[in-house]
């Protein structure tokens, strides 16, 4: 019997200690290692007690930050921006956040790394991305991971074993089910599906009994707290969750996918991050690489994954999103139908709804 943590679950204590300003211990395959600290939830004395370990401590940075700050991506998807003698723990968080990019335009010549492995950096960014924080990291390198991890008490993870966890979505698994009527349909029920990795769950919201050897009127809907709870008229989201859910309960049957992907997957506080920047002229797109995110950071195979835990292999899928349309076809998932959305147009998201149709494809 051994109650020691799996990777999994050491993977889920970093993103917390990450999310706390506590720093975590990444080890290469040959034993040598770094010491990894979120540049967002970075506090002063640990910016100090990184630089009393003697080497070159650095910001990871993506290639998408790296290209807004003119920093040179020797690295391809990642760049190390060596951190000066004389920076403090505001320069370092400059270089993560792009709040005051318009009023400090020139933050360097910044110098980046362009020698040494940066696998390490990498899974960093990762973890920092995956605990909904700016992808940013102070990595400094240190000779024996592991026993540097265990005398200073911080959680260490290995290359080998986390590489492929991170680049896999967590298998989910649902827990519980149970009737909740609704204004556009007494008949309806509740599924919680909870992934492996101690991430957000998600919801299957189920109209009715679909038949489960027909094509089920189907929406993937990401989490979107301002447009479905507080009304935002930036967004069109509130007005298709709406729609979609008044469409099932006039066909009597259907079934609506609530994932927690909020701000196209980066978390609520970089989307209001995202907002800030667009209120400074950047549009959606922009705003998200300028942040060093992709244009859109979600994972739609979890919607194909609940819906046949649920027992459907084909959908008339309500979107106006033909990348959700791609996904379900790789992943085994027959889209008969689209069934466009197209509601909540206002003078505030039309040029959102414009930024959608012409960078991502959206047919609006």
């Amino acid at each position: 019997m051994s109650l020691i943590p799996d990777i999994t679950e050491l993977l889920a204590r970093a993103r917390a200690d990450l999310r706390m300003g506590v720093p975590v211990v990444l080890v290469d395959d040959g034993g040598g290692g770094v010491v990894a600290a979120a540049a967002e939830t970075l506090g002063p004395q640990r910016l100090s007690d990184l630089r009393g370990l003697g080497d070159q401590p650095v910001v990871a940075i993506t290639n998408r930050r790296a290209e807004t700050l003119k920093a040179r991506a020797y690295d391809g998807d990642l760049a190390r921006v060596v951190i000066p003698a004389d920076a403090d723990l505001a320069w370092v968080q400059a270089v993560a956040d792009p709040s005051d990019d318009l009023d400090a335009p020139m933050k360097g010549p910044l110098m980046t790394q362009r020698s040494g492995h940066t696998n390490l950096h990498r899974i960093a960014i990762a973890l920092a991305k995956t605990a909904r924080l700016l992808p940013a990291a102070v990595v400094v390198p240190v000779e024996d991971g592991h026993a540097f991890a265990a005398s200073h008490g911080l959680t260490c993870i290995d290359h080998a074993r986390a590489a492929p966890h991170l680049a896999d979505r967590s298998p989910l698994h649902e827990v519980v089910a149970a009737r909740l009527p609704m204004e556009v349909s007494e008949a309806g029920r509740l599924h919680v599906f909870r992934p492996e990795d101690g991430g957000e769950e998600h919801y299957a919201i189920e109209i009715g009994r679909p038949d489960r050897s027909k094509p089920v009127l189907a929406r993937l809907h990401s989490a979107c707290f301002t447009g479905d709870l507080m009304g935002s008229l930036k967004c069109d989201c509130g007005p298709q969750l709406r729609g979609a859910l008044a469409q099932m309960g006039a066909e009597g049957h259907g079934v609506l996918l609530y994932l927690n992907q909020e701000g196209r997957g980066i978390g609520l506080a970089n989307k209001m991050r995202a907002y800030f920047l667009q209120d400074q002229g950047f549009d959606t797109v922009e705003a998200n690489h300028r942040l060093g995110f992709e244009d859109d950071e979600r994972d739609f195979r979890l919607g194909s994954d609940i819906l046949k835990s649920l027992g459907f292999s084909s959908v008339r899928l309500l979107t106006n999103n033909p990348a959700k349309i791609a996904m379900m076809e790789r992943t085994g998932i027959a889209v008969t139908e689209r069934v466009p959305l197209k509601v909540g147009e206002t003078a505030h998201n039309r040029g959102y709804l414009a930024t959608k149709a012409a960078k991502s494809g959206h047919l609006l």
